[in-house]
């Protein structure tokens, strides 16, 4: 369908025209809130947003022709030109057709560090919208992804009842561990924990976000280390020229409330943003019924996050920006002993600078400080009785900056250029305790510092042929590393241990071919290597989960990724399918995993240790499709084949599935979307069987979850849901250590939406 123009004769005498229109999507349907611009010349006058009846009309129009143009979540942009004979008492009504965004249309800016059309690159990637995250039942950002495939947390736990050291993110199955294998990122800044690698999910405000980008595969070319499976960004929202309020709440099942917000305000060159969020859950027990004793309890958990942001726009070429956050976690993990607490602070500061002919540039610096507290236990048989054996304290800080440049050269290249360094100090300050007395104080912890500088060039060489090069250079080093071991309570002197300085160097090249064989589809082919270097949590700190132990070993050396990919995507001729198709194949070298050493019945001591090689290698599919009227079906398939292929130390392990990592994940989600009346989203996930151990000797079963969320808007502003997670029902496998640990059980809630402003 295409837009119309019509131009109509008033009886009145007036020197100024009135432009009004209407929005529609391919069905004919009114789209609500569809964000209008009104152009003339090359300078926007004036913005509106669509009512209720996809309506819109701008008053005292001093032109007689110009543009208005239109866009609304999950539509491609759509702009159409007026002109009036006449401007003497003459209206200008004008027709928007929104069609599907498709695949080709969406913007990136992860997958080549600026932004670029996703249908223009090679990459892997799933981009989030934040209308699909309003449509979620998911509470927590981190459960929201996991309908991206290949997206997976240490073991099968979300951020609502696991363990903070658990929260690292894998991608394709390159091992899946308490350290992320994946970057995540937040406008560009690390969120990964600086001593860890493990991620905070809460730190930011779901009513903030404004989409987020999953880039899948090696990618350190481009982001040095912990980019080894891939990339997930989240992109916040930012002040625009109206004031916005958007409010979210809701409570639920197990005693669970949570509060997000963000607002936002522009003065003239000034504009700032504050967006807060407050969780906090009961939670559930995480063993069966018929096994818990009265060391168990709710694994409960509470969070509060804010950020603030304040930006000045120095000329139309210069802007700067200051943004201070705070994150503060709370949590029981399950047993009456076992606790956990965070808290992190951040200052981030950057600037940006764009000129036609120099290019654009963008620096970004940061700095963070934070303390993480936990105890260890040791719990009897019958699970009667529980007893202290490690109380640890983990203070890290850590800075960084970044530069970057960005220029087009004609309509053929594109060059992306920069550095970035960084430096982390953290230790692991912890007493051992043996039945329930404190017998020693042990310390450990060291620094790191890493810089690496990084290129990439994106050569056009016709209308059908793309081909991006990318390269980056990385050198670290571990120094003012130590350990020490002071006996209390006995006779006896502090054993110091000082570790050596060491150090090591990646380089990370990247190529990538993209052929658009037709209109509609587009073959693409990437080779790449990637790495990540061990994080001081892994050098130097031992952690206990229920009946195993896992020490620390300050001689790990870094990861390193060979990868291949290729595949297609497909967009129909009205854009009402979407497919893409990726087969990989990666090896990892020297991957870090947690290796039995020994094991007796009340105790498994394991250490992390260097693996000789890991392979994994799958296929990966996702579709969209738009049905009847309001209705669209999507849904994503990984099949993943992950292995230990080499291990001279113990070939026994050899052949053996890596722990945590399913063969098969199948996700889907059924959307209708009557804006006006009623909006449901319907999503599920399965997993297939995968193990919680090296020696593959504690499988966790497979299983099926369902998830829906239903809304229904009381005025333009006022907006109610209801929102179901697990509605089958049925608890799963999460662990086995070797206590058996379940997933989260049926839970509802009800809860509002507030929307001023712009949205």
């Amino acid at each position: 369908m295409g837009a119309t123009t019509r131009v109509c004769a008033q009886p009145q005498q007036t020197t100024t025209a009135r432009v009004r229109g209407l929005v529609l999507d391919t069905t004919g349907a009114p789209v609500r809130r569809a964000e209008v611009a009104l152009s003339v010349g090359a300078e926007v006058v004036r913005r509106a947003t669509t009512g209720d009846d996809g309506r819109f009309a701008f008053e005292d129009v001093q032109a007689t022709r110009g543009s208005v143009a239109a866009h609304a979540a999950g539509f491609a942009r759509r702009e159409e030109r007026w002109t009036l004979s006449d401007a003497d008492g003459q209206v200008a009504e004008i027709r928007l057709v929104l069609a599907p965004e498709g695949l080709a249309e969406q913007v990136t800016v992860t997958a080549t560090r600026t932004d670029t059309k996703l249908g223009e690159t090679a990459a892997s990637l799933r981009v989030i919208s934040r209308e699909t995250l309003e449509t979620t039942a998911s509470q927590t950002l981190d459960d929201a992804l996991r309908q991206v495939p290949g997206f997976q947390l240490f073991r099968r736990t979300g951020s609502r009842a696991a363990n903070p050291t658990a929260q690292g993110v894998s991608l394709r199955g390159v091992g899946a561990s308490g350290a992320s294998r994946a970057l995540v990122l937040a406008d560009g800044v690390p969120l990964n924990d600086p001593f860890g690698g493990w991620v905070s999910w809460g730190r930011v405000p779901r009513e903030s976000v404004a989409r987020v980008e999953v880039l899948r595969g090696g990618a350190s070319d481009l982001y040095g280390s912990a980019a080894l499976g891939g990339v997930v960004q989240i992109l916040t929202r930012r002040a625009e020229e109206r004031p916005t309020l958007s409010f979210e709440a809701s409570y639920g099942s197990q005693r669970t409330h949570d509060a997000s917000l963000f607002a936002a305000a522009r003065s003239g060159r000034w504009g700032a943003t504050l967006a807060a969020e407050s969780f906090h859950t009961g939670g559930y027990f995480l063993i069966r019924r018929e096994e818990r004793g009265a060391a168990d309890t709710p694994a409960a958990a509470r969070y509060t996050a804010l950020t603030a942001t304040l930006e000045r726009e120095m000329s139309d070429h210069v802007s700067l920006f200051a943004r201070a956050s705070y994150f503060g976690e709370a949590r029981d993990n399950g047993t009456l002993l076992q606790r956990n607490r965070t808290h992190l602070r951040q200052l981030v500061a950057g600037s940006d600078w764009r000129d036609t002919r120099a290019g654009t540039f963008v620096l970004r610096g940061y700095a963070g400080a934070q303390v993480f507290d936990q105890s260890f236990s040791a719990v009897s048989e019958d699970r009667e009785s529980e007893t202290l054996t490690r109380d640890q304290r983990v203070p890290a800080q850590s800075v960084g900056v970044s530069l970057q440049w960005s220029r087009a050269f004609g309509h053929s290249h594109a060059v992306v250029a920069g550095f970035d360094a960084r430096e982390v100090r953290g230790a692991s300050d912890e007493i051992v305790f043996a039945q329930g007395r404190a017998t020693s104080k042990v310390g450990a912890g060291g620094r790191e510092r890493m810089a690496g500088v990084f290129a990439e060039h994106v050569w056009r060489l016709s209308a059908k042929w793309l081909v991006t090069t990318a390269a980056r250079f990385d050198r670290w080093r571990n120094f003012d590393a130590s350990s020490a071991n002071t006996p209390l309570g006995r006779a006896g002197s502090t054993v110091v241990n000082i570790f050596p300085d060491r150090s090591e160097t990646a380089f990370s090249p990247r190529a990538s071919l993209l052929y658009s064989a037709h209109a509609r589809l587009s073959l693409y082919a990437s080779a790449y290597r990637a790495f990540r270097a061990p994080t001081l949590n892994e050098l130097y700190r031992a952690f206990r989960v229920g009946d195993v132990l896992t020490l620390a070993n300050e001689n790990l050396r870094a990861e390193r990724l060979t990868g291949a990919e290729g595949g297609a995507a497909y967009t129909s001729a009205r854009r009402r399918l979407t497919a893409r198709a990726t087969f990989f194949y990666l090896t990892v070298t020297r991957p870090v995993a947690n290796v039995t050493l020994t094991e007796t019945p009340t105790l498994i001591t394991r250490q992390r240790q260097n693996l000789g090689r890991l392979r994994s290698r799958g296929f990966e599919f996702e579709a969209e499709a738009l049905l009847r009227e309001r209705w669209s079906l999507s849904g994503g398939y990984l099949l993943t084949d992950s292995v230990v292929a080499r291990f001279p130390a113990n070939v026994a392990l050899e052949g053996a599935r890596v722990p945590q990592v399913p063969r098969h994940i199948l996700s889907f989600r059924l959307d209708y979307r009557a804006p006006s009346r009623l909006t449901v989203g319907l999503q599920g996930r399965a997993s297939s069987t995968q193990f919680d151990d090296d020696l593959n000797r504690f499988p966790l079963a497979p299983f099926f979850t369902l998830d829906a969320l239903a809304s229904r808007p009381l005025n333009d502003q006022l907006e109610l849901f209801a929102a179901g997670e697990n509605l089958t029902g049925r608890r799963y496998e999460v662990g086995r250590t070797p206590i058996e640990t379940l997933g989260p059980p049926l839970s509802v809630r009800v809860g509002m939406r507030i929307r001023l402003g712009a949205r």
